[in-house]
């Protein structure tokens, strides 16, 4: 009788035991981490839900410091620098993983999306604040050096064209994301988002099992101004628009986006280019490239293309676009049309 009432006793603590401890395992799977830093020239946000949440914001800032000090070209001494100044030398992984899908993505573009752009860059003025004009001259030169086809590499090693140097700041930050979605992976992470400075990217569902809400800029608006929302689910949502930096020099805006067959800022029509894609090198390299091409030929590589992607544009008159994976996802007050896959 005894060893009955000592069982039942045992058996009711642990069952207490259990049951405080998966009330406190959910309370935890469902408890959010974030963390904020500034890197890669913008501000960055870390979100990661779960038991392990802490660890995995914090492997993924350290992933970001990694990569903005590998592919920095504003520090001398990260690894693209030391390349640019050589005109060549040996390639990380990370570096390497850049370049080819940056080379990819710009033959499939016909050269709008070019890594070796930089040089334009640096002639307006953009990486350093020292804006300029530049005359025909000076664009002429500099615009000589722009070719993505002059580069050769092989599996360790990359040679530049005589002059060339490369930036992957147009598709840097989608490779980042990416990278922290597979840090979540390790860390067991089922739901969570990342953003870096609007490159937005998420995993799974939020806890509530909805998908994320993504907010599209107003291009018209002040900052935080939101246009449309998108929901997402294991996505990068990544917008390029005219509106995030530029200088206006005797009257005129001169646009950071430069498009590398002119030598000129984009004049394309568009004001902003929103890409989801579960790649974030796709979408962030697209958004800047379908930009560039313009409302015509932008939906027209959509049609063309059986490249994972959607996309929504927003022309300077205030028109807006959806590719039609979007619908049912999109919410927005103003009209817009849907683009039909032909």
């Amino acid at each position: 009788m005894q060893r009955r009432k000592t069982a039942k006793i045992f058996l009711v603590c642990w069952m207490t035991v259990l049951a405080v401890f998966v009330k406190v395992y959910y309370r935890n799977e469902g408890r959010p981490c974030t963390k904020e830093l500034f890197a890669m020239d913008t501000y960055m946000s870390f979100t990661a839900y779960g038991r392990n949440g802490e660890k995995a914001v914090d492997a993924a800032i350290r992933e970001v410091q990694r990569l903005d000090a590998l592919l920095s070209t504003g520090d001398a001494s990260s690894e693209v620098s030391r390349i640019n100044a050589a005109g060549g030398g040996k390639m990380s992984e990370d570096t390497r993983a850049l370049l080819q899908a940056s080379l990819a993505i710009g033959r499939e573009t016909g050269g709008v999306f070019d890594p070796t752009v930089y040089p334009l860059m640096k002639l307006w003025g953009f990486p350093t604040g020292e804006y300029h004009v530049p005359t025909e001259t000076e664009l002429e030169e500099v615009l000589a050096l722009v070719d993505a086809s002059k580069i050769q590499q092989n599996r360790t090693n990359v040679l530049l064209g005589e002059g060339q140097s490369v930036d992957f700041g147009g598709i840097a930050k989608g490779y980042t994301s990416s990278r922290i979605m597979e840090i979540f992976q390790e860390y067991e992470i089922t739901s969570g988002m990342v953003s870096l400075g609007g490159n937005v990217q998420v995993m799974g569902r939020k806890t509530d099992k909805s998908k994320w809400q993504v907010g599209i800029q107003d291009p018209d608006g002040r900052q935080g101004e939101v246009l449309a929302v998108v929901e997402a689910e294991d996505q990068a949502v990544i917008t390029s628009g005219g509106y995030e930096r530029y200088f206006e020099e005797d009257g005129n805006t001169y646009i950071h986006i430069i498009d590398p067959r002119t030598g000129y800022p984009a004049e394309s029509g568009l004001s902003s280019v929103t890409v989801l894609s579960p790649d974030g090198m796709l979408a962030d390299a697209l958004s800047t490239s379908l930009y560039i091409m313009g409302y015509d030929c932008a939906a027209a590589f959509w049609q063309e293309q059986s490249l994972p992607f959607e996309m929504v544009l927003v022309t300077d008159q205030g028109n807006i676009y959806i590719t039609e994976g979007l619908e049912g996802s999109f919410r927005c007050e103003h009209p817009y049309t849907v683009l039909k896959a032909e």
